[in-house]
Parts: C-alpha cells; structure tokens; sequence
C-alpha cells in the first residue's frame, strides 16, 4: 500500500500472506475483484472459471493472468475442479462461480439450476476430499430469501425461497452448504465452512447484461439515453470492496477460530445506502454529469423483487464487521472504476489496487472495526 501509506500486513491478522487461496470464478466480476485484493494481502492466488466472455471484463482489463494462477474450466465438471484442488492444495478456498443473472435464469432454467446446485455440491466435494483445506466459504446472494416485500431486512435465520430460477437456486444453494456443514465438517479439526449474502454489488469491471449500472455506462459509452423498466425497485446498493471485505474478515475468522464462525453471514449496506433504482442512475448523473435516461410505461416483464434488504446486526455484532462507505461514495467509487475503464487506461490493474488502497485508507479513517480485527 505504498499510494496511501497502508501496510496491508495486519489486515485479517495476516491470515492470507503466504496462503494457498483457490477462487471459483475468479473470472467474474466480484471474483476478479476477490482476487485482486487477495493478491495484494500476498496470498499465492489460485482461480478456476470459464474464460472471461469478453475483452471488456474485468479480468481481462486487468491482465489478471499475469498476476494469479488461472485454469479454465466448468463449475460442472466435478472431477477436473477435483483435480486442481487436488494438484494446488489450497489451504483457504471460495466459491463464486454461478449463473448470476435474474433474467437469464427464465431463459436457461436449467443451465442456472445445474451451475448453481451441481456447482456448490461439486465445490464441497472437492473441499471435503482435500485436507489442506481449513476455511471454505460459499458466497451466495440477498435473493436466497424468501421475499416477502418486506420494509426490514431479512435475518440469517429467515426461510429460504425464490420465486424466478435464480433466487431458487440461492436458496438451494444455501441449504446445500447447510447440509455439508451438518453432515461432513460439524468439528473441530475438520474444514470450517460458511456462507455469505450480498445485496446489489457494484463497482468498475462489472458488465453483464440486465443490470442497471452496466446498461448506464454502456449507455454513455454508446452514446444513448438508458432504458430503466423498474424505476421503482428498492435495493441495498454496496461498492464490489464492501462485501469483499466481508467474505475476507469471515475467511479469517474461521482460519482462526473456527466453528462458530460458520453457517450464514450477511455482508449488505447501512439502511440509508438504499435506494431506488431511479435515485442510483439520478445520483450517478449529478456525480459524473454524463449521461440519461427514459422510463417507458409499464410491460409485462418476468418477475423481480421491488424491496429487499439485509439485515448486518449478526455480522456487525460477533466479526465487528461493517461497511465503510456511504451511498454518494458509493456511487464516486463506481463511477470512478467504469470511467478510468472508458479512458482506455493502459493499466487497469493499478487503477484498482489504488481504489483498494483508497478504499482501506477510509475504512481506517473512520475506525471500522474489521480494519483492526480477525
């Protein structure tokens, strides 16, 4: 952390300096960003994904190649995720390879189901037939919950559910890590294991389809005026860095203290950090001064949740963990990360190493409790 002054040496006690750390779906966009941070704590990095879908992702911007050990390959395939758990021995490992798209699950149900399923079973596989694993955490979704439009946010011990393909297969997806913890890793001594759930993450890098912050910078970039169908849908809008800090301090803890820090964590926002979709793309505009926008009048569209919020007391209370940011820097981070990227920015993986030591210097700033814990 040489920009900021920050010695990155006692974040998370240390845990990952030195640490074997394998990453499902490092190729993705929160994935990419996990391994990035990973990198510059002095983890050796280990990732296993389907190639990045284009030039323009965040992996591929990055040169990320360059900088951690990546395979190729499909969450569905058990026995080659085996045989690189196997051939690296990590010592820490996360899962994030998923379908993680609302809409794309009404088109390819079955696709969503059997990466989101078979992916996590495939996953808990590879770590209970691998002993060097010690921590293993699932990293899921908010919309693992059944969704009753409610005005609080939803506890860990809340039902699980999902009305569209998607949040069905999180719900799933946490009850499966249930299952393996109770069945194969409910000791001491054995791998320790844990889920955590994110509200809506945004950041530079991220550019899938149907999400509201990738189509308003593709907008501008295309010079075009934004589609926004549901203006009206409240979400717990975190910069990608938030919930990253998050699975991280949760990775640690279990490192260090073990079972009772498994089982399900959510890693979302403070409450004034949500907001309407409308009142994000307003914000992003007055902050950049770039861009616009059209609300067309109501369609028949596949379902989405109009209200969904977390609930952190668990996580803020026993890992003295919460997020640093408000919503307006929120906003700058995201801003900043997606116009350094339509800059053409020759070194993209500085840009966001020099977020990450931005990012922290804040954190400490204002004395965030997991700045100093694990």
């Amino acid at each position: 952390m040489e920009n900021m002054g920050i010695d990155l040496s006692h974040f998370f006690s240390g845990v990952y300096k030195g640490k074997r750390v394998l990453i499902t779906g490092d190729t993705g966009f929160k994935g990419s960003w996990l391994s990035i941070w990973l990198k510059e704590l002095g983890a050796d990095v280990y990732g296993y994904a389907l190639p990045a879908k284009s030039e323009a992702e965040n992996f591929t911007r990055c040169s990320l190649e360059k900088h951690i050990h990546h395979q190729d390959g499909d969450i569905r395939d058990a026995n080659t995720l085996l045989d690189v758990f196997q051939k690296v021995q990590p010592e820490i490992a996360f899962h994030l390879a998923a379908q993680a798209i609302v809409l794309d699950s009404y088109k390819l149900p079955q696709y969503t189901f059997e990466t989101n399923l078979m992916g996590v079973v495939n996953f808990f596989e590879a770590v209970r037939n691998t002993p060097s694993v010690k921590a293993a955490i699932n990293i899921t979704s908010d919309k693992c919950y059944q969704n009753n439009e409610w005005l609080w946010g939803y506890r860990e011990n809340d039902p699980m559910g999902g009305s569209d393909p998607y949040s069905a297969s999180k719900g799933c997806s946490e009850l499966i890590t249930q299952s393996y913890h109770n069945s194969f890793f409910p000791e001491q001594g054995t791998c320790h294991i844990a889920s955590g759930r994110a509200g809506n993450v945004i950041g530079g890098g991220d550019w899938a389809p149907y999400r509201i912050v990738p189509d308003f910078f593709r907008a501008i970039k295309d010079d075009k005026e934004l589609i926004i169908r549901n203006p009206g849908a409240v979400r717990p809008w975190q910069h990608v860095l938030e919930p990253l800090s998050g699975y991280l301090l949760l990775g640690a803890m279990l490192w260090n203290y073990g079972e009772k820090f498994s089982g399900g964590w959510n890693f979302g926002p403070v409450e004034t950090n949500c907001c309407s979709v409308l009142a994000l793309i307003e914000n992003i505009i007055q902050i950049t001064g770039k861009g616009g926008y059209i609300v067309p009048p109501s369609e028949k569209a596949p379902h989405e949740a109009m209200l969904l919020k977390l609930d952190i007391s668990k996580a803020n209370i026993l890992l003295k963990w919460r997020p640093a940011l408000t919503l307006n820097e929120t906003v700058e981070f995201t801003a900043k990360g997606y116009l350094d990227e339509l800059k053409g920015n020759a070194d993209l993986y500085s840009c966001r190493s020099e977020q990450l030591d931005q990012y922290l210097k804040i954190a400490c700033d204002r004395g965030i409790p997991w700045t100093n814990a694990g």
